[in-house]
């Protein structure tokens, strides 16, 4: 399990009794990595002293306050299970919930990541409930990832799903998405939710217009990252077809007598050209850049799982070939 905490301080002790009740039952083994994420409230102290006396709980301080998304990533880089958990240390989240998603991965081979639905959220109207139903449209829309509640903290993920993505600025609401281009198959399970009691919240209204920021970066990545030209190239001929028109036009114009000189369709025409152009040469580069990055061992261009046989084709099975070899041999 990995767990973000910023400033939960008076949370977690219960967050850690809580954890090790819904854990208690579970035939698998399991571990807490606790990611303090430059907390100034005395939340390292106590990961301290509940580590002390909670084998199963690995503290990890970050050295500043780097962000959700980096604090689940430094979690991410340390997980040793087969499972991986996420859930918000503010106590809002139920973690008796926990072993719902984990029996789904177990028991559906065919679902890599179950996410958590906030159906009976516990939060302020206007606030917070408005803007993520805003939001969760808009991404499911853009990304093609249809889920009633992106925001959900408490998701469960086949390690291999975790290993293949990598978080950084503030692409964690984008999780669903990311799994989805690692090839990860999804399904969404009903969970509680609490209102907070103790603490702060730390997200405001605030955040609405930064998610449009990051959506636009997310869907760039899952229909344009290894084909940059067709993103910049198309948006280039846009431009500077028309634009190579226009001059077109007025040069036909000029070879007739007329003055073109002051007029502003001449620089319109320019302008256009040279937007397309320079749109074009960057998704040149863009290829480029994918090229090496590829090539130098960057992410793979695709993630694939193959079965092997146990025999291979066209020959008897292995103790078919055993007996033979020993036949072979006596002769």
């Amino acid at each position: 399990m990995v767990v973000p905490i910023y400033n939960e301080v008076e949370n977690l002790p219960d967050l850690v009794a809580r954890i090790a009740q819904a854990m208690a039952g579970q035939p698998l083994g399991f571990e807490l990595l606790a990611v303090d994420d430059g907390s100034t409230d005395g939340s390292r102290a106590k990961l301290r002293e509940l580590a002390a006396s909670h084998p199963w709980l690995r503290p990890v301080f970050l050295a500043r306050n780097y962000g959700q998304s980096s604090a689940l990533q430094a979690g991410f880089d340390r997980v040793r299970g087969r499972y991986v958990v996420t859930l918000d240390a503010d106590l809002q989240n139920e973690p008796g919930d926990i072993p719902l998603l984990l029996q789904r991965l177990e028991t559906d081979p065919d679902v890599d990541m179950v996410s958590g639905w906030r159906k009976d959220r516990q939060d302020a109207e206007l606030s917070r409930k408005l803007p993520s139903r805003i939001a969760n449209r808009l991404i499911s829309g853009a990304t093609g990832v249809h889920l009633h509640d992106y925001g959900c903290a408490l998701k469960a993920y086949r390690r291999p799903i975790i290993d293949r993505i990598r978080l950084y600025g503030e692409l964690h609401r984008f999780i669903p998405s990311l799994a989805k281009e690692a090839g990860a198959r999804i399904a969404e399970v009903p969970v509680r939710h609490h209102a907070r009691t103790r603490g702060v919240s730390k997200y405001g209204i605030d955040r609405t217009f930064r998610v449009i920021l990051d959506l636009i970066l997310i869907v760039f990545f899952m229909r344009y990252r290894q084909r940059p030209l067709h993103a910049f190239g198309g948006l280039g001929l846009w431009l500077a077809a028309p634009g190579a028109l226009i001059l077109f036009w007025l040069l036909v114009q000029k070879l007739f007598g007329e003055d073109i000189g002051g007029r502003p369709l001449l620089l319109i025409g320019v302008m256009l050209l040279l937007m397309g152009v320079q749109l074009i040469a960057a998704g040149l580069i863009g290829e480029l850049l994918m090229r090496i990055y590829h090539e130098a061992g960057g992410a793979p261009q695709f993630h694939a799982e193959e079965v092997v046989p146990d025999s291979e084709p066209n020959q008897p099975p292995a103790p078919a070939r055993q007996a033979q070899a020993a036949s072979d041999l006596i002769a």
